[in-house]
């Protein structure tokens, strides 16, 4: 079944909220087996839902909108559903009592205006709501299903979890699927690409997906068959010979995170790391310690901004400095032992580059950057040219110092 997301709000139109709604029901759905074709974004206008609902039922069998369910006046989605089906309002006295209930439970008379939260179009189910007033709404007719949900991201994630999956795979309308994300870093995406392209054979229903991120590069197999035992031998066909291809590669699968996987990999060989950081200013270890239980591995570090922090915290030589430049192999290997020497740990990282925008040479443009390791048994630095963003190449220079920790701890040349 193809299916068709429809976002409400004027602040989705206007910019002023970024869209996460979608992105989470499309991959819920995907999930589910079914081919999202159209994604859609709709002010708060009757006249512009009503427009878009309309439409969205001719291209599409499931229909999910997200938004404009609460009790206030400009929370006017079901005012639109009952004009695009033709139907009255019909009050529910027992999703009312459930309302009345939760607000005694908290000691707080329930807003008159809450009542407006039981009425629903007449025929439709409705989904119960968990954390909120707004319950979800289902209407299917012909052969076609639409279904309202709240705005509120957490109430609309437990409605679709709890309720819309379940009662969709019930319905077993669609086809069976597997999907497999796996993560790569190290890599760009056309190289990765370019290393797959030989031996790369897609059957039909199977598709691989490119996604580039800061961290690196995703690759998705999604595989639709009539039988779940035939989806799951075409995906895993694929992703066979993708973790042949790009093996030292690959980091990690699904949820993995790359600083989590470093992290795991330092618990299991009972090892420690610090870091020195001069242009990720703070970045490297914050991306560390985003990974509960990091105070297990990690120790600590110094964000070594001036050339005088570099010098008198991490022992960094003025002479290296003065010959080389702060953004030098000589320097980064440097700070690296000198963070490892502080600290006392297994391993240290440093980075020290130009993030940008200016501050470049011609020697040195802007996202030119030298990421050092040090160990007990080895120390060495490489070099990266991220770009010219700021932002982003303080992400990337973290994001490369951790694959250079993680190559180091398994041997990976």
């Amino acid at each position: 079944m193809n299916a068709e997301i429809i976002t409400i709000g004027d602040e989705l139109v206007t910019g002023f909220r970024v869209d996460t709604n979608c992105a989470f029901i499309c991959r819920q759905l995907t999930s589910a087996g079914y081919n999202i074709k159209f994604t859609t974004s709709v002010g708060d206008s009757i006249e512009s839902m009503e427009e878009a609902f309309r439409l969205a039922m001719r291209r599409a069998s499931l229909v999910v909108t997200t938004g404009g369910l609460g009790p206030t006046d400009d929370d006017i989605t079901k005012k639109a559903i009952v004009k695009t089906f033709k139907r009255n309002l019909i009050f529910h006295e027992d999703i009312l009592s459930e309302l009345k209930k939760r607000y005694a439970i908290r000691g707080i008379d329930m807003p008159a205006i809450n009542q407006n939260q039981a009425l629903l179009p007449q025929g439709a189910r409705f989904f119960p709501n968990k954390n909120g007033s707004a319950v979800g709404i289902c209407i299917a007719e012909q052969g076609k299903i639409f279904v309202a949900l709240p705005g509120v991201p957490q109430e609309m994630e437990q409605i679709v979890r709890d309720e819309l999956i379940p009662y969709l795979l019930s319905l077993k309308t669609t086809q069976n699927m597997s999907s497999m994300t796996l993560k790569t870093t190290g890599i760009v995406e056309s190289k990765l690409a370019e290393l797959l392209a030989p031996g790369l054979k897609l059957e039909q229903g199977v598709k691989l997906a490119y996604l580039p991120g800061y961290s690196g590069v995703n690759l998705r197999v999604l595989a639709r068959a009539d039988s779940a035992e035939d989806a799951q031998s075409k995906s895993a066909e694929l992703i066979a010979y993708i973790e042949k291809i790009c093996d030292k590669f690959i980091f990690g699968r699904e949820d993995d995170t790359l600083e989590g996987v470093v992290g795991q990999l330092l618990l299991d060989n009972d090892k420690t790391l610090s870091v020195a950081e001069s242009c990720t200013a703070g970045q490297l270890g914050m991306t560390i310690t985003s990974v509960s239980g990091a105070s297990k591995y990690f120790v600590g570090g110094e964000i070594a901004y001036a050339n005088e922090t570099k010098i008198d915290r991490l022992g960094v030589d003025p002479e290296i400095i003065e010959q080389h430049g702060a953004v030098s192999e000589q320097c980064a290997l440097a700070m690296a032992k000198g963070a490892r020497k502080l600290y006392g740990t297994s391993y240290a990282l440093s980075v020290t580059g130009i993030a940008g925008p200016d501050g470049g040479t011609e020697d040195k443009p802007v996202g030119t950057t030298w990421i050092a390791l040090a160990s007990a048994h080895n120390s060495f630095a490489h070099n990266f040219n991220f770009g010219t963003e700021r932002n982003s190449n303080r992400i990337r220079a973290s994001y490369a110092a951790l694959e250079l920790l993680r190559r180091e701890i398994l041997d990976i040349k």
